[in-house]
């Protein structure tokens, strides 16, 4: 794709946006978003992990065809690693240089040094920097990673879109950056944070809308297995005692991984082996395998064999 794309108008565009790049969003989804794009308000997205949250910023950098710039929180991320720095090696050449041709005005260096090219500009800077495709998708990716101090000194770019640098002013966007916020909800995000945006729980999919997914990202796997995988997922997720339920991410990466090994269908040895794939926690391994999987397996042989009789004896349709 080259050029510049239109913003969706409608909620019915946005969902035909995101599907085109191959995320299958609910209404309520399309909605928030649609909304804080025509509002150009950042968008806070909650859920488990897993569930889509930072895939949405990845379909839009696609769809709209805008770069896409990454702030990836984790404890301790500070000011030089999330906004700017300044290049000290250059600085220290740019003085010794001076020294060396014997004429040192400590003003003027001082306001050399102290200039752009010598500014290293870290995510927060680049997302406020305008293309000729218009404003870089901004996503923050897992900001209940990083501390409360941090999350203060983003309430000014999210309100204004501007940073200020205390050697050269303040730094403006023309066009704010169209700003993705997700969290897994390890701790809680100030209000005052939240307030500056639009906000959506982004939840585990129906077993409809994750066996859509599946087969929309995975066309080659078998029919039999991809609902059977959907099915067994969707029944992990009901067990209140797992350590951390498995995400769409997990589904995908179970389903690949099947797929790759030639099956067909689910069979209790293969879900053993293989549940390291869909969970990460050998507890919860553990509670899942053996005779929990084969009570799964026949629940989901059973579903499938009512619905199946059920579908056949409904009276055909005329025309």
């Amino acid at each position: 794709m080259s050029g510049k794309v239109d913003l969706p108008n409608s909620i019915e565009e946005t969902l035909t946006l995101l599907s085109s790049g191959g995320y299958l969003a609910d209404r309520a989804l399309a909605t928030v978003l649609h909304l804080s794009l025509r509002m150009q308000r950042p968008l806070f997205l909650e859920g488990e992990a897993g569930v889509g949250k930072t895939e949405i910023a990845k379909v839009l950098a696609a769809t709209l065809n805008r770069p896409l710039v990454r702030l990836q929180c984790y404890e301790g991320l500070d000011i030089s690693s999330a906004v700017y720095e300044w290049n000290y090696a250059a600085q220290m050449v740019e003085i010794r240089m001076a020294e060396a041709a014997g004429s040192v005005d400590r003003e003027n260096l001082n306001t050399a040094l102290y200039s752009p090219r010598f500014l290293i500009k870290r995510p927060v800077l680049q997302a406020l920097e305008t293309t000729e495709l218009g404003a870089p998708i901004f996503l923050i990716d897992e900001l209940d990673r990083t501390d409360e101090a941090f999350e203060a000194f983003l309430l000014e770019v999210l309100a204004d879109s501007q940073v200020t640098i205390p050697e050269l002013g303040t730094i403006k966007s023309e066009e704010p950056p169209i700003t993705i916020i997700t969290t897994n909800r390890t701790r809680e995000i100030h209000d005052a944070l939240k307030r500056r945006c639009l906000y959506h729980w982004v939840d585990y999919p129906t077993a409809e809308r994750e066996l859509q997914i599946v087969q929309t990202k995975l066309p080659t796997a078998a029919a039999t297995l991809s609902a059977q995988v959907v099915a067994f997922v969707q029944k992990l997720r009901e067990d209140e005692a797992l350590f951390k339920k498995p995400g769409v991410a997990e589904t995908l990466d179970w389903a690949t991984a099947l797929t790759e090994l030639q099956e067909v269908a689910l069979d209790p040895e293969m879900v053993s082996d293989t549940l390291g794939v869909l969970l990460k926690y050998q507890e919860d391994i553990d509670r899942i395998k053996g005779s929990r999987t084969r009570a799964i397996l026949d629940e989901i042989r059973m579903e499938a064999n009512s619905q199946a009789t059920i579908a056949g004896s409904m009276p055909a349709q005329t025309v």
